[in-house]
């Protein structure tokens, strides 16, 4: 139980690796972002002066002084406040001697063509401020990594959240509508970056600082209650804290417990992701809709949610567009469309997460038969069901179709290839994926990958995603590849009696 361990033997709720263990993330860089605020420069100053756990396998130590790195990112929002911030964050830093570096960017110029371009949440000055400063602090840790030739995984950065931001967050999250993970609040780690405050109060940094007769920068618009986390802070917790003036701490333990088994449940949404994922690639998962109707919600619900963000990284999803999802699952049919023109569909027993349609990349979906399938840059499939001529022998009829469309339209046996011979049916249509294999039709059963067919037909690698594969559904075996080869288990027997015809064409 490693994970018990790490966090309860200790005596202090950490674990402290025993002493003489190597551990290559001692030697990273440690950013400390500071603000000029009393929380951030209580940071920088116990970084400085004193023991601090920043998750790098030592527990509660001392942090060599040539790790740290300070960073102050000026967001030219507040003029002359803005440029004393600044300067006194670089007095401060070179009074403990660590190396500090400034940006400074225009946020909220950022946030207003964020908005033009229809992005609302970028759009939002605190969250556009709060993106350029980690991605200037991941900037930063990746650049002094190289110069100290460690891997960057090594790096650390440091931010001043307290148990009041944590108690904060938990309450904006709550008032926004949430689930686990919202009110897990802010984590004390997420991958290099480690919030080492996270158990004191703001109350408890503000005494010690005070008690070192150090200073701090006061941002007044803190104080503006029409953001929500200023609401929150100064109307919202004080009535909170008449009830229990340990609110900040209790809510901290309770984030604790939220985000281990927000944790745990994710890795059993991984695992049955696993289990129902049937087709991954391409801008497209299939799951079991079936079997996904079947799991617990809690765990179908983190499901869909990989699903949809597998197809679309970048969604913002919230609680409705996952019920939506659900219930299509639940009806056994049906189709939505979810942020980001991702398009869901519930049929043949799959549930299918489309991304928006991408120029320059193969597509995939059915074709149905008789049907058609068109194809980027103007290509199209077609099927149809095809009677054996009276009096003909369907093989022979077979091979004298392929020798004078010369591999662009084959012949196939249309049961072998997954079709009803009198009411048709659907066949898959998608490109080249990893580990394909087919049997070659006219290499009697012999088994090739699909990569090494492409290549012996001279496709370039770069081309070879464009090349479509029909296959008998989302994870039946190949029946064409388009224009090159058929595979020998779909080809026409002296007992076929209905025809699949198979067409790749080019639309004028």
């Amino acid at each position: 139980m490693p994970s018990v361990m790490r966090r309860y033997a200790g005596g202090e709720g950490r674990f402290d690796r025993p002493s003489g263990m190597s551990d290559p993330d001692r030697e990273g860089p440690v950013i400390l972002m500071v603000s000029g605020g009393a929380d951030s420069t209580a940071l920088l100053v116990l970084a400085a002066t004193s023991k601090l756990d920043i998750d790098d396998g030592r527990g509660v130590a001392r942090i060599a002084r040539e790790r740290l790195h300070v960073l102050h990112v000026n967001h030219c929002l507040r003029g002359m406040d803005a440029e004393e911030d600044e300067e006194f964050v670089r007095e401060l830093a070179a009074r403990y001697g660590i190396p500090c570096t400034v940006r400074r960017v225009d946020v909220a110029a950022l946030a207003q063509e964020a908005r033009e371009r229809g992005d609302v949440t970028a759009g939002n000055v605190e969250n556009a401020g709060r993106e350029v400063r980690y991605a200037a602090a991941a900037e930063l840790a990746n650049r002094l990594s190289e110069e100290l030739g460690v891997p960057r995984a090594s790096a650390r950065i440091l931010t001043a959240h307290t148990a009041d931001d944590r108690a904060e967050t938990f309450f904006m999250n709550a008032l926004r509508g949430t689930g686990p993970a919202g009110l897990s609040s802010i984590p004390r780690r997420r991958n290099r970056i480690v919030r080492p405050l996270i158990d004191y109060t703001h109350d408890q940094l503000c005494d010690l600082l005070r008690m070192r007769d150090i200073v701090w920068r006061e941002d007044n618009t803190n104080h503006d209650t029409r953001y929500l986390r200023a609401y929150v802070r100064y109307e919202l917790l004080p009535v909170a804290r008449r009830r229990n003036p340990r609110v900040a701490s209790s809510l901290s333990v309770t984030c604790d417990i939220l985000s281990d088994e927000d944790a745990y449940l994710n890795q059993l949404a991984s695992r049955a992701y696993r289990d129902l994922l049937r087709r991954e690639g391409d801008g497209v998962v299939a799951l079991d809709a079936a079997r996904l109707a079947a799991s617990e919600v809690a765990l179908a619900r983190r499901v869909v949610r990989k699903a949809l963000l597998a197809v679309c990284p970048g969604a913002r999803l919230e609680a409705r567009h996952v019920a939506q999802v659900l219930s299509l699952v639940a009806a056994g049919k049906g189709s939505c469309t979810v942020p980001v023109d991702v398009d869901v569909r519930v049929e043949f027993g799959l549930l299918m997460v489309r991304a928006a349609r991408t120029p320059g990349k193969s597509l995939s979906g059915w074709l149905e038969v008789p049907g058609k399938f068109d194809l980027p840059g103007g290509g199209r499939l077609l099927a149809q069901l095809v009677a054996v001529p009276v009096g003909s022998r369907a093989p022979e009829v077979a091979k004298a179709h392929g020798r004078e469309w010369e591999e662009q339209s084959v012949l196939l046996d249309a049961i072998a290839a997954g079709v009803d011979p009198v009411q048709g049916g659907w066949l898959w249509v998608d490109g080249f994926q990893p580990g394909d294999v087919l049997c070659p039709l006219g290499m009697h059963g012999q088994s090739k990958k699909l990569s090494d067919l492409l290549a012996e037909a001279h496709v370039p690698a770069a081309e070879r995603a464009a090349v479509p594969i029909v296959r008998t559904s989302v994870t039946g075996p190949v029946v064409w590849v388009a224009g090159i080869r058929a595979d020998e288990r779909a080809r026409v027997t002296p007992n076929t009696h209905v025809m699949l015809e198979l067409t790749l064409s080019q639309l004028p």
